[in-house]
């Protein structure tokens, strides 16, 4: 069996496996409540709505007329 003489270094390890590694686009749906763009599985930042429950209370901001 072929066993390494010496250690690979992170650092050469990384270089050879960089070509493999892409990062990929954020998945974005829309949000049920606010029709806003959020990452799925996760609480909406625009209303603070997870699963048709208002888990984080969020500061509204009203225009002044």
């Amino acid at each position: 069996m072929a066993v390494p003489k010496r250690k690979v270094s992170k650092a050469r390890r990384d270089k050879r496996n960089s070509a493999n590694f892409k990062a990929g686009v954020a998945t974005l749906v829309e949000c049920p409540e606010c029709h806003a763009q959020k990452q799925p599985h996760k609480v909406c930042p625009k209303c603070g709505y997870y699963n048709g429950k208002q888990v984080v209370e969020t500061e509204k901001k009203e225009k002044k007329n």
